[in-house]
């Protein structure tokens, strides 16, 4: 695991230095450069895959093709084989310098030969021409911006891992106040956007072209195009397959020559893991899990099922009891995204990272194995909304009526109540509709009581709930889950899941494997159908059945867990100054975004407990200390 940076065009001498000091937390063991007139590439590395050698950035035979590396290439050794007996000559036992040998033999179509999670840059010389790639599901970070030549024409690319990165590198960027509205409604930044005029992420599947002053994008994956190559005569044999290729991911997400761990929440995604991991080797496996002191958070705590899971397979086990002060803690989680984010779940995995760190280097992670195979409990309410909405408008909104009047939110968000106010009002909606308003924070008829004037122009015709819509509806499946779980690999899995799971640990100097998301996984994934991944109406029901072999039955039968936080309860309590000094009055009105009003009314219904407004509240924090961390570092 690395931090990437570079640039084509001119530069000047302390341009990658400037870069690669905002990148040491994600490879504190080394540094790398390589520049030409031209064209600079920088790394930060983080020894993970032959930690004597394979320094980089790396070079072919000739010097004429070099690349520098973000992630890992798990089939390195089988392409590495390959490569050798066609002549190619290796300075390294590494998996980067696959990069500049492949593409000397298959040019830009290398990329569909790789198995792994990765962001690279290579430079060919001969051709004057940068690729920057990114992988199938979107794993690992890249960030890019033109460079103006001065008279307002085509200067170049500058890139890097992470934003404050790439900031470093070019002149001070305006916000964007659709970027903010965004934010407030999905609690991140939907790629390949970014808070910043003209600064965007690359997209997941996609490499970019450079040169000369010629950019082109290239998406070489899209999940929706990834045509299922499996047919099973039962689920039996649908499931026996599912074992043996879940078995080789995993397997090949251990290649490693530092110590590796696993992140256990108890549930079955990472009991999942954890069992293929046990069938490979006989050695220490180290496992992590959190917990909370607090009587009041025991709802949240996931030690129990992650103890049976560490001891069933013989895992040494280390349990973190969180004690965390959430005033001091949030300035940090927020420096360590570099850019608004507002999944509380940042926070756990923020300090089980830290925790992992002193004993391993690389950690495997379940991220994924919802999106790929039903596992929220959305999927199945989309799929009973299909046959909710068959039924006579006039008993839906009877329906609807009885439950504004007589159901009210937990104070959590997330009980049976709150879910079935949603599904019973919402029903008379279009199924996409529904489904948007379900996995969205801020409801389009609140932007009027929301946002400030200036922000509220800047939204009207916003182009998020029509490119999620899109997304949606374009997913090649009849079945309503199977769409939502399309849109949510495209948007979700990447924009939040796995951009906080690479923040968080890179914050530490960890790095973390995602098996899940391991596309052979994922095109077997696609050909089980939803009718089959979610039968007898359960999340997971085809994976439980699955592991119905391998996993301890509490582990099969029990709720969905994770890593999860107590963030009403600490808004109500630990917070509730902060709450009030970040989000006063004087402070939402000359920052600008949302009204006062607003502001106040979140404010007043959540600490009250009439309604759960945890996730609003915890955006419009992160929003203040972000700015104020911006203009710190102006």
């Amino acid at each position: 695991m690395c931090g990437i940076c570079g640039y084509t065009g001119d530069g000047t001498p302390d341009l990658l230095d400037r870069m690669l000091n905002q990148l040491i937390h994600r490879g504190p063991d080394e540094e790398g450069r390589y520049r030409e007139e031209g064209v600079g590439l920088g790394i930060r590395r983080l020894r993970v895959i032959d930690p004597a050698g394979s320094r980089q950035p790396v070079a072919n035979e000739s010097g004429t093709v070099r690349a520098v590396l973000n992630g890992e290439i798990y089939n390195y050794r089988e392409l590495r084989k390959e490569l050798v007996r066609k002549g190619h000559r290796f300075a390294s036992h590494g998996d980067t310098e696959i990069l500049v040998h492949l593409y000397e033999e298959e040019g830009e179509a290398a990329v569909s030969r790789l198995r792994g999670m990765f962001a690279y840059a290579l430079w060919d010389r001969e051709r004057e021409t940068l690729w920057l790639v990114r992988d199938r599901l979107g794993i690992k970070p890249l960030y890019y911006a033109i460079r103006p030549d001065g008279q307002g024409e085509h200067g170049g690319v500058i890139f890097a891992s992470e934003l404050p990165a790439l900031l470093a590198g070019v002149p001070k960027r305006a916000i964007r106040p659709q970027a903010i509205a965004d934010y407030l409604t999905c609690l991140y930044v939907p790629g390949p956007e970014t808070m910043f005029q003209g600064v965007y992420q690359l997209r997941p599947g996609e490499l970019l072209k450079i040169r000369g002053s010629r950019v082109e994008f290239q998406r070489y994956y899209q999940p929706a195009q990834a045509v299922p190559r499996f047919r099973w005569s039962s689920e039996a044999e649908a499931a026996d397959y599912f074992l043996g290729l879940l078995r080789d991911t995993v397997r090949a997400h251990l290649v490693s020559d530092v110590p590796l761990g696993l992140f256990l929440s108890g549930g079955l995604d990472s009991g999942a893991i954890l069992t293929f991991m046990r069938e490979t080797t006989n050695g220490t496996i180290r496992t992590f899990t959190i917990g909370y002191e607090s009587p009041a958070d025991r709802s949240y705590n996931e030690l129990d099922a992650a103890r049976l899971l560490a001891t069933h397979f013989g895992a040494q086990h280390t349990e973190a009891i969180l004690r965390p002060d959430a005033v001091s803690l949030l300035p940090q989680l927020v420096a360590a995204m570099g850019e608004p984010f507002a999944d509380s779940s940042a926070v756990p995995t923020y300090l089980v990272s830290k925790v992992a760190k002193r004993s391993v280097t690389v950690v495997l992670s379940g991220i994924g194995g919802d999106e790929l195979f039903g596992g929220y409990p959305r999927y199945l309410g989309l799929r009973l909304a299909s046959f909710y909405g068959r039924l006579p408008v006039s008993v839906r909104s009877w329906a609807a009526a009885q439950a504004a009047s007589w159901l009210t939110e937990g104070t959590d968000g997330q009980d049976d109540r709150g879910r079935l106010k949603r599904f019973l009002v919402d029903g008379h909606r279009p199924l996409d509709d529904q489904y948007l308003r379900w996995i969205t924070f801020l409801p389009p008829e609140w932007g009027a009581s929301a946002f400030a004037p200036e922000l509220r122009d800047a939204a009207e015709g916003a182009g998020l709930e029509r490119a999620y819509r899109a997304l949606f509806n374009r997913w090649p499946s009849p079945e309503p889950a199977d769409r939502a779980m399309g849109l949510d690999l495209q948007t979700y899995l990447p924009d939040d899941l796995l951009r906080m799971g690479d923040r968080m640990s890179m914050a530490h100097s960890l790095e973390l494997r995602v098996p899940f998301c391991d596309h052979h996984l994922l095109a077997f994934a696609l050909a089980v159908p939803a009718t089959m991944r979610l039968s007898g109406w359960r999340p997971k029901g085809f994976m439980r059945r699955a592991l119905a072999s391998v996993l301890p039955r509490p582990v099969l039968s029990g709720a969905k867990r994770g890593f999860r936080v107590p963030m009403a309860r600490w808004l109500r309590e630990e917070l509730r100054e902060m709450v009030h000094d970040l989000l006063s009055d004087e402070a939402v009105r000359r920052r600008g975004y949302v009204r006062p009003e607003y502001v106040r009314w979140l404010i007043r219904e959540h600490e009250a407990g009439r309604r759960n407004f945890a996730d609003q509240l915890f955006a419009l924090l992160v929003l203040e200390l972000w700015c104020q961390n911006q203009a710190s570092t102006a």
